[in-house]
């Protein structure tokens, strides 16, 4: 009897062990498995998520970060199994949707985000949460009806809907959507009495076809050193894949001051977490032909852009080198903007500077641009440079820069 009740009393404790030993705080498995996750253990933190599930099913949040773990891999059907559950379990909780819409749009399954879409929309109600709304004008993005999805996240942008990618996007909606428009700057440079002040206007136009992207015709004069000139350019901006774009320029002048061809290309590439990447060439045909490799580096970070540029031009005499810095903070839209240029040396893309006469420049720039009118944009510049034309020469130069574009 003695023995009976030993083994009994064991069991008892080998059962009673079991239970403990499964008894957890979701909670806390859930705070485990995204740390792991989010170091990029994305095995170590799923098995942890998976002993979570099996007590709780239904725990969206959890789901949820399993599937994002799988999508985060490119396991992107694995995804959707358990995003599919997540909105199942919480047909009201706005990130299964979230999840499950960004998990689509990375496998391009786009006939199954809008189905995804309507059922978020349905069983969120009205008003449609933001985070929602944007990943509609992603949709429309990806189906290229582009002045509808900037019409469906420009509001967002305003009311200052905090997304990562948002400005970023934001801008490249611009470019795609660009509409027919015609604008005109005046430049006007002093040098405090070196010489005579440089009066410089042109005009421009621009359309866009599915060839070229933006397409800009551009006309400069300018009046200087008692002389007069003319520069015409065309460029191009067409769009290469999702992620990326071209530049394209060429022109040609007959004054001695603007370059008799110029030429140009960049390629921009969008990177995730909103950086932007180019790399590119510049022909300059002044008197002396100048070659110029350049790339810049750029992130957009909440409201404001940086960006970091280097130009590499080599010579018989040795290879040089010039750089700006520039950083624009955007405001009510993504057209209205405060921006701060500082650079050393010369911008390859500045079509009145000669740079084969200039040993080192530096500068700095202040500008401000607003759309005031839905079809009608102001902007404004002023900076400072300091040009060395010989070792123990140098010029002073204060820039005013006025213009105006109507879109139609």
């Amino acid at each position: 009897m003695k023995q009976v009740l030993l083994i009994g009393i064991a069991l008892f404790l080998a059962i009673f062990s079991a239970k403990a030993q499964d008894s957890f705080d979701p909670d806390e498995l859930l705070v485990q498995a995204r740390d792991l996750i989010f170091e990029d253990k994305y095995y170590e933190g799923r098995k942890i998520a998976f002993r979570a599930l099996e007590k709780y099913p239904n725990y969206a949040d959890i789901l949820i970060l399993v599937g994002r773990s799988y999508a985060w891999e490119g396991k992107n059907d694995s995804a959707s199994i358990y995003l599919e559950r997540a909105i199942v379990a919480s047909p009201n909780y706005v990130d299964g949707y979230v999840a499950y819409l960004d998990n689509l749009f990375w496998s391009d399954n786009l006939s199954k985000s809008e189905e995804i879409l309507n059922r978020a929309k349905s069983n969120l109600g009205t008003p449609t949460p933001d985070e929602i709304t944007y990943r509609e004008s992603r949709l429309l993005y990806y189906r290229e009806d582009y002045n509808a999805a900037y019409d469906l996240v420009e509001p967002l942008f305003d009311k200052g809907f905090n997304q990562e990618e948002m400005l970023s996007y934001l801008k490249n909606l611009e470019r795609l959507k660009s509409i027919n428009a015609v604008g005109a700057t005046y430049d006007y440079d002093t040098f405090q009495d070196e010489i005579d002040a440089w009066h410089t206007w042109s005009v421009y136009g621009r359309t866009r076809t599915k060839l070229t992207g933006s397409l800009i015709a551009r006309v400069t004069q300018s009046a200087r050193f008692d002389d007069f000139g003319t520069l015409v350019e065309l460029d191009a901006y067409p769009s290469i894949g999702k992620n990326g774009y071209a530049y394209l320029n060429v022109g040609g002048s007959g004054a001695s001051f603007f370059p008799k061809f110029r030429f140009g290309a960049s390629y921009f590439h969008n990177l995730k977490k909103a950086w932007e990447v180019e790399g590119g060439y510049r022909y300059l045909g002044f008197s002396e032909v100048t070659h110029i490799f350049t790339g810049s580096v750029g992130k957009y970070l909440g409201n404001w852009w940086f960006n970091v540029r280097l130009n590499v031009i080599p010579d018989d005499a040795g290879t040089s080198t010039s750089s700006q810095f520039t950083a624009r903070y955007y405001f009510k839209t993504a057209e209205d903007f405060f921006s701060l240029q500082l650079g050393t040396g010369v911008s390859p893309d500045e079509e009145t500077r000669d740079q084969s006469q200039l040993l080192n420049s530096y500068r700095a720039r202040l500008g401000y641009q607003q759309l005031i009118f839905p079809r009608f944009q102001i902007f404004g510049y002023t900076g400072y440079s300091r040009d060395e034309l010989s070792t123990d020469n140098y010029r002073n130069n204060l820039n005013l820069s006025l213009g105006f574009e109507y879109r139609f």
